[in-house]
């Protein structure tokens, strides 16, 4: 095995730029995969953090979705029924939303379309964020339609650089407000659903209904865009979810067969369909990367025939002493191994360098060089080198001895 080892090295080192150039491949393909890897992998945590962060035991109630992708607005009658302990007991907290999207925001002489959300004094508590400037509204600005606004990060570099925004004025449609707090910056676009959590302006939902929406539906009520439930705890999610469900069905008459006009989401759904999404993109550029590796293999194949045909005469001298098939294949196998396996290892080393770089340039990811990144390499180049070594291998194995001696 060593000497097989040793001879395969030495043939290595007589034709240096054919063996780097044959390893290339093999090379590009590893660190393609490490690096693909490990940021699919620090991609999975951020956003695991990200929701985290918000909070694992979230349900979001929303009505059906119309043509044009909007939720169905949904009422206070459901958000009282929600609120009963006696119908939905996994509920902690319950919180009715209006979510007014893209509106145009003016401050002195500046402005800016930002998501204004309409929402509850519980928000803070509900989505684990804390207020580092001011404060939040409380229920009585909520009661009394207060045009007061809690804005966040975003928001002020937009409309307030270099400025202490508390006590400011900002102007929404023609209704003005006064800045009265700053939220913490969340860091990421996992908010309910999918919105970026620091370029929003937040308002009380009472004052969004009166004086930026205005509409009513058929009932008469104000609508509501989803109810945000925060369940007792991140184990009994699903429990909650589903007596928020039927608790919906309920109030809406839904018979025993009908399907529901409305949706129920958890957290971990949400948190599923996001990851899901780069996993797929993953194992997509997983694949194009695996078409250098194919590649490598194909030189690998292509310089191991080469070789043969350059050793014809040496096999010959081989078998003629005494060498078995078994021998001659063995032999080349290992030279076969032995040149994905260097190849391997330099692209452990590219992609070492490659993960310090994404690390440095992508600050919210952690991305590192994974053991099992480092161990699926390993076991790739040797795969590559057992597969596309055999049939070389075994043509060398197959050469009659006498007609190898006659080689020229």
């Amino acid at each position: 095995m060593f000497e097989n080892m040793r001879v395969a090295l030495v043939g290595l080192r007589s034709n240096k730029l054919r063996s780097a150039l044959t390893m290339l491949g093999i090379t590009i393909g590893v660190a393609a995969v490490i690096v693909l890897v490990s940021v699919g992998q620090a991609i999975d945590g951020f956003i695991r953090g990200q929701f985290d962060g918000i909070g694992a035991n979230l349900v979001y109630a929303v009505g059906q979705m119309d043509g044009f992708g909007r939720p169905q607005p949904m009422t206070y009658a459901e958000v009282e029924a929600i609120s009963d302990p006696y119908r939905v007991p996994e509920a902690m907290l319950v919180m009715p939303q209006l979510v007014l999207n893209s509106r145009e925001i003016v401050s002195d002489g500046k402005q800016d379309r930002i998501s204004t959300v309409g929402t509850g004094a519980d928000y803070p508590e509900l989505f684990a964020r804390e207020v580092v400037a001011g404060r939040f509204f409380d229920a009585e600005d909520v009661a009394s339609s207060a045009r007061v606004a809690v804005i966040t990060s975003k928001v002020v570099d937009s409309l307030f650089p270099g400025v202490y925004p508390i006590g400011q004025t900002i102007r929404i449609g023609s209704v003005r407000f006064t800045v009265i707090g700053l939220l913490e910056e969340q860091g990421g676009d996992f908010g309910p659903p999918g919105q970026d959590l620091d370029d929003m302006v937040f308002i009380p939902i009472s004052t969004a209904q009166t004086r930026l929406s205005g509409e009513r539906i058929i009932s008469g009520d104000r609508p509501i865009t989803q109810i945000v439930i925060a369940a007792r705890d991140s184990s009994t999610v699903d429990i909650a979810a589903q007596q928020v469900r039927q608790t919906l069905r309920e109030e809406r008459g839904i018979t025993f067969r009908a399907e529901d006009d409305f949706q129920v989401i958890t957290q971990g759904e949400l948190l599923n369909s996001f990851t899901s999404v780069t996993a797929l993109l993953t194992i997509f550029l997983g694949f194009i990367a695996g078409i250098s590796l194919l590649v490598g293999g194909i030189g690998i194949m292509n310089i191991m025939l080469v070789t043969v045909t350059e050793r014809t005469r040496e096999i010959g001298l081989r078998k003629a002493v005494g060498a078995q098939k078994f021998d001659i294949m063995f032999q080349f196998l290992v030279e076969s191994v032995v040149l994905a396996l260097l190849g391997g290892a330099i692209g452990v080393m590219l992609a070492g360098l490659a993960t310090v770089g994404a690390a440095a340039a992508l600050g919210d990811l952690s991305v590192s060089l994974q053991p099992s990144s480092v161990m699926l390499a390993t076991m790739i180049s040797t795969i590559i080198g057992v597969f596309f070594g055999i049939y070389p291998a075994n043509r060398a194995a197959s050469l009659n001895p006498i007609d190898a001696l006659r080689y020229e």
